[in-house]
């Protein structure tokens, strides 16, 4: 569990390093995914767990949620007995990550989910409910299509800013008009990485989290196909 965890700080500072959307060399302190915020908040994480008899401290959810948003941490529940403040970067404090914890069942594990693609979907649903419906400009696989902007209103396709990259996600959409962001790209360049096989069936999300802070939030879930290409794998 330490490695595990060690691997994210480590993940984390690449992070800090690298160009997440971000041109100039200031970034305000609610936007950089500190490591050590990160790690405050995984200590107190793990103190609340010991102290309460194995209990998380975690806003209720329906179960029905995305299982990357599910289990947002509680701040109120760890201050001040766990920890100070609240991190300068998450969404309680005015920044720009929403604190969540991973495989709560076996080893609770601190994330981040990136809140600036919120408000792109958020104006892509407002939109989307003036007509009633996600306009399709094409099928991109079964149950997944891509919208057509222009009747949207927009004068360009839009995109989200990669929290593992510089590249711009594209979005698809599905049959009950729910908006998602295309991980395609990013778990493809996880797949060229493998050397071990992946069972066809396996969703593949688990590649972009398992070595960075961040969590593949507001995504369907992909598997592989025969040429060991990312593919969308929607439920029956």
């Amino acid at each position: 569990m330490k490695n595990k965890r060690l691997i994210i700080v480590l993940a984390v500072t690449m992070l800090f390093l690298s160009a997440c959307g971000y041109q100039s060399g200031y970034q305000p302190d609610n936007v950089n995914p500190y490591p050590e915020q990160l790690e405050q908040v995984q200590q107190a994480v793990d103190r609340f767990q010991e102290d309460s008899g194995g209990l998380l401290p975690i806003k209720t959810r329906d179960q029905s949620v995305d299982q990357y948003i599910k289990y947002p941490v509680d701040f109120q529940k760890l201050i001040p007995a766990f920890m100070g403040q609240v991190p300068p970067n998450s969404f309680e404090a005015g920044g720009i990550y929403q604190y969540v914890i991973r495989d709560v069942e076996e080893t609770p594990t601190v994330k981040l989910v990136d809140l600036r693609v919120t408000e792109v979907l958020r104006d892509l649903n407002f939109r989307r409910t003036i007509n009633g419906y996600a306009p399709i400009a094409e099928t991109i696989a079964e149950g997944v299509y891509k919208l057509d902007y222009e009747i949207m209103g927009y004068g360009n396709e839009v995109t989200v800013q990669s929290p593992y990259s510089t590249t711009q996600l594209p979005l698809v959409a599905t049959g009950s008009g729910q908006i998602y962001i295309d991980y395609s790209i990013e778990l493809n360049r996880k797949l060229q990485e493998l050397d071990d096989p992946i069972e066809p069936g396996t969703d593949i999300r688990y590649l972009l989290e398992q070595d960075s802070p961040i969590v593949p939030a507001y995504s369907l879930p992909y598997t592989i196909n025969d040429q060991n290409e990312p593919i969308f794998m929607l439920p029956e």
